[in-house]
């Protein structure tokens, strides 16, 4: 069983919904990034998402556009955002973390490449945003048999079909966008959620996680009441980019931050 499967199957044990917060590898540099990691463990997070450093990030807005050219003038890549998974992997070998990204540096390294230097960093899911199932079945395969996750994006418009074709391919958790354009965007609609999640649930048993729209401890306590998991992303990168010159409080603030996302998520159970 998987890292991620056996996170989520315990917490449908228990009750509990996965919080997994997303940062980008490098931002805003290299050396914040593991400790920030560990400390998200520490305010309770279920599972962690590694944003691998890109310079054409279509599918996000620009928080997080600007956390990538700030990785990126570190230097960073896709092979050291696995090294920063690998440190992390030393002292924790129980807190799944997965990459999310696209697919030109993983096409540039090797489908077979990757996967090997995945499994070897301990990655648990991969998410690359611009990797439809219907070209994903190479990658997919090659990551399956090193006990990795090939995770999909669903969009507000995904149909039954597609739906199947994710379930199908992909494994560890679904990630559904909750609102209509790149991340950061537009406003939540609770309905048209909760409207989703029943056609997607009545076409998989993959759990699902559901982000684009999550900002702050009440909108991620809603949405828990749908999904298998909440996922934050530009609400965390927007503290980093406050505090450019003081990462500390950066870190003080996403850590606060998650931690009432986790208590107002946990006063469901």
């Amino acid at each position: 069983m998987s890292r991620l499967e056996t996170v989520f199957a315990h917490n449908k044990k228990t009750g509990r919904k996965a919080l997994i917060p997303f940062i980008t590898a490098g931002d805003p540099n290299p050396a914040f990034t593991v400790p920030m990691m560990h400390a998200m463990v520490e305010a309770g997070v279920d599972i962690i998402e590694l944003g691998v450093p890109f310079s054409d990030p279509m599918a996000d807005g620009p928080v997080i556009q600007r956390a990538s050219e700030r990785a990126l003038d570190h230097k960073m890549s896709l092979r050291r955002t696995l090294e920063i998974a690998a440190e992390f992997r030393q002292s924790n070998q129980n807190t799944p973390v997965v990459l999310m990204g696209y697919a030109n540096p993983v096409e540039a390294m090797g489908y077979q490449a990757f996967a090997e230097a995945a499994e070897k960093a301990g990655i648990d899911g991969v998410l690359t945003v611009d990797l439809p199932p219907e070209e994903a079945t190479e990658c997919a395969a090659l990551l399956n048999s090193k006990n990795i996750d090939q995770i999909f994006l669903l969009a507000p418009n995904s149909s039954e079909a597609r739906i199947k074709k994710m379930d199908a391919i992909g494994s560890g958790f679904l990630y559904y966008v909750s609102v209509k354009g790149i991340t950061g965007a537009g406003h939540l609609d609770t309905a048209e959620v909760e409207k989703k999640l029943q056609l997607i649930r009545a076409n998989t048993n993959i759990p699902v996680g559901i982000g684009f729209g999550i900002k702050d401890a009440d909108t991620a306590q809603t949405i828990a009441q749908f999904g298998d998991a909440v996922v934050v992303g530009s609400a965390l990168i927007s503290k980093i980019e406050a505090n450019l010159d003081q990462p500390e409080v950066a870190q003080q603030e996403i850590i606060a931050l998650l931690q009432s996302m986790r208590h107002a998520m946990d006063e469901q159970l």
